[in-house]
């Protein structure tokens, strides 16, 4: 267990959580409707009338693809946040869609996780969540530095250089996708290098379970979060290992998948958000994610509400690699060739290594032309196959995921 709470906001009883939230949340509320996004969703709403997470669920549901569509050059950020001038960074991520993000204390909350994952003063972490473009880099960094840890700023690739980083300078902690760190670890046996990692903060990924173990046997303790780009922190591991604590900024629901329709404790639905970020109100967000909410408290004493973590997805986004994979890339990739009817692109897995292939409906062609448009529009390398004309279910999937969670 983390020797202490990170803050008094984790331990608080019910009660006090209840009446913080009634005092909060309709400030928030307000702050959304001073938003031109929220000009429509929130007209002739009372903020002060919604002071609970049930009262929260009168709202409308606000989904990824509304932001992607509000935003324009003259508004980049859709009318859900200010100017992108009055924040320190503004961030791209696949689709297009354009986040904001500060410096001021933790933005993205996740020194909360660290703190949790046993990480802090004394340690070096190797942080190889990517700093171009994407949030990543910055998101980890921040609560790095809100837990006082040193940051090496890796990135992703460049895995020899990555192993004489670690071993020269004495990394003990690492930030990254959860199947990376086992390519720095393999390439560092090759090498016949000893790192000193005992300590894994991961998301971007599942953590699957044999992954887990394999880390543990080399002594190292590996903890998930579960963030986004838009909302940060929204739910973490603590060394109790039983779901994912809810983080204190956020208000989590578990909704029915297309209508924002609460669903009871225990059943599994789509995580719908709200973020207590004054800077970014995103209210009743819907990530997308799958997941349901475990009954009781952490054994670890944080009394927040637990979810079970990462359950698929509500619709056909897949994370592949730690990057997403969405059905409008691929109909950009089929649109880009005429000859081309369909596309699928299938999750799989090899060892602990996420795979991807893409198989392309067409008369002809060669697979290897195709793979540089399937890195262009879907951001990602594959195996590419092209099948006949027909070939493929007609079930409506583009993207299918045959990884196994259990």
């Amino acid at each position: 267990m983390s020797p202490s709470p990170y803050d008094a906001l984790e331990t608080r009883d019910a009660a006090q959580r209840a009446a913080d939230l009634a005092r909060d949340l309709p400030v928030q509320i307000a702050r959304a409707q001073a938003l031109p996004g929220y000009a429509d969703s929130l007209a002739g709403v009372d903020p002060a009338a919604i002071t609970s997470a049930a009262a929260l669920t009168d709202l409308p549901v606000l989904r990824k693809s509304a932001l992607t569509g509000a935003q324009t050059p003259d508004t980049p950020l859709g009318g859900f946040a200010g100017p992108v001038t009055g924040f320190s960074h503004v961030f791209q991520s696949p689709g297009p869609i354009y986040e904001p993000g500060g410096i001021d204390g933790d933005w993205f909350r996740l020194g909360r996780f660290l703190h949790a994952a046993g990480i802090g003063r004394g340690d070096l972490v190797q942080n190889c969540f990517g700093y171009h473009l994407t949030p990543a880099g910055i998101m980890f960094e921040s609560g790095a530095r809100a837990v006082g840890a040193t940051v090496l700023p890796a990135g992703t690739g460049q895995t020899e250089l990555q192993v004489q980083a670690a071993a020269h300078l004495g990394a003990t902690a690492y930030a990254g996708t959860p199947d990376y760190l086992k390519v720095i670890l393999d390439k560092a046996d090759e090498m016949g290098v000893t790192l000193g990692f005992a300590k894994a903060a991961v998301s971007g990924g599942a953590l699957f379970p044999s992954l887990r173990q394999a880390y543990a046997e080399r002594g190292i303790t590996c903890l998930q979060a579960y963030a986004t780009a838009d909302l940060g922190n929204i739910a973490y591991e603590s060394p109790a290992m039983e779901g994912l604590i809810v983080d204190e900024g956020v208000i989590v629901e578990i909704a029915r998948p297309g209508t924002g329709d609460p669903l009871p404790e225990g059943e599994v639905g789509e995580v719908v958000v709200t973020s207590l970020n004054p800077a970014y109100p995103l209210i009743r967000f819907a990530t997308g994610d799958m997941s349901a909410v475990l009954p009781g408290q952490s054994p670890c004493g944080r009394t927040n509400q637990r979810i079970k973590g990462w359950m698929g997805r509500a619709d056909q986004t897949t994370k592949i690699k730690g990057m997403f994979v969405r059905p409008e890339q691929v109909a950009a990739l089929v649109a880009a060739h005429g000859e081309v009817t369909r596309a699928r692109v299938v999750a799989g897995r090899d060892g602990e290594m996420d795979t991807m292939r893409v198989l392309i409906e067409s008369p002809g062609g060669d697979a290897a032309a195709y793979a540089a448009s399937v890195a262009t529009h879907l951001k990602l390398k594959g195996a590419v196959e092209v099948v006949a004309p027909g070939s493929l279910p007609n079930d409506g999937l583009v993207i299918e995921d045959t990884r196994s969670y259990d």
